[in-house]
């Protein structure tokens, strides 16, 4: 019996989106009674004075900071800026008043576009100041990547425990199918859907298909985040991730198979591909802390089509 979790008080900022309504979830199998999920609409991320209330309202002894405004690669060029400062000013401001409020424990989720552009695959942690970030995500991972530069320093010099998670593109049920926000896997399960329904002759994707992405279910990704949470104790960064490593010309003849769509495929080379390869190195989060994906990325693909197929009309009404 696990007797970490049942005496615990977190807060999970983002506690209601896509992975954190999923950390939520396991957290009150583990046990957890006391959780704290701060609304936008209560608690804007970006104001000081949210920020203190809700760590105040909290009493947590430990912070999830799953939070961030993020989207795909069209999203992160529309708004370079707006992702830049709306995720730096979330997790400076929030790490610092943490330390600052004598909170036990802080633990950073940070992203996969915080690598350079051109980083040795798999990605290693040591690798991760060894270049500049991919040109379209790079305001977005620099953002991100600045908490892990905030733990160490917090450590080095006030002995906060803060933690900085580095997840791979996570997929799953409840992900964001927004097409103007979307990433790959639901932007292309609704195009197949929708193509489908419609009897359309072809989709367009963008790029030309070369380009290589891992991906991490989204149960996957909060299971990891819950072990570090509880076991892992040290400002060092850690990928969370499974190590596998597919091509998006692959990905889309496997979501084509998976839904049904039979039509063409047109490739958009006038759009960007993105980061020429992603695949992790995950052997630091099963040394430090016992994790390792388990979800077979065509069962977590099924999964999450069956999901889309059965809340369409929900989806498309949030659109």
């Amino acid at each position: 019996m696990n007797t970490f979790w049942p005496s615990m008080r977190v807060m999970v900022t983002g506690g209601a989106g896509f992975l954190g309504s999923v950390v939520v979830s396991k957290l009150r199998q583990r046990g957890c009674r006391d959780i704290f999920v701060p609304r936008s609409k209560d608690y804007d991320l970006r104001d000081l004075d949210a920020i203190r209330r809700a760590i105040k309202d909290s009493r947590a002894n430990l912070i999830l900071h799953l939070a961030a405004r993020v989207g795909g690669i069209g999203a992160n060029r529309v708004h370079q800026a707006d992702f830049f400062y709306d995720n730096l000013v979330m997790g400076v401001q929030l790490l610092h008043e943490a330390w600052r409020a004598g909170v036990p424990k802080f633990v950073a989720i940070g992203t996969i576009c915080a690598y350079p552009k051109f980083a040795s695959v798999p990605f290693r942690e040591e690798d991760l100041w060894n270049g500049y970030p991919e040109e379209t995500n790079a305001p977005y991972g620099l953002a991100k990547k600045m908490m892990a530069v905030q733990s160490q320093a917090y450590r080095d010099q006030y002995g906060y425990n803060s933690i900085f998670l580095l997840p791979v593109n996570l997929y799953g049920p409840g992900d964001n199918f927004d097409p103007d926000s979307s990433h790959v896997i639901p932007a292309l399960i609704r195009k197949c859907v929708e193509a489908k329904e419609a009897g359309a002759d072809h989709i367009e994707v963008w790029g030309d298909g070369s380009a290589t992405r891992e991906f991490l279910f989204a149960d996957d990704a909060a299971e990891g985040i819950l072990l570090a949470a509880e076991r892992y104790n040290d400002s060092a960064p850690v990928n969370l991730g499974c190590g596998v490593e597919i091509s998006i010309k692959d990905l889309v003849g496997t979501i084509t198979r998976l839904t049904g769509f039979t039509g063409a495929i047109k490739w958009d080379t006038t759009k960007p591909n993105g980061q020429p390869r992603r695949r992790l190195d995950t052997d630091r989060a099963a040394a430090q802390f016992g994790f390792r994906a388990t979800v077979d990325f065509e069962e977590g693909l099924r999964r999450t089509i069956r999901w889309y197929e059965s809340h369409q009309r929900q989806v498309a009404i949030g659109s």
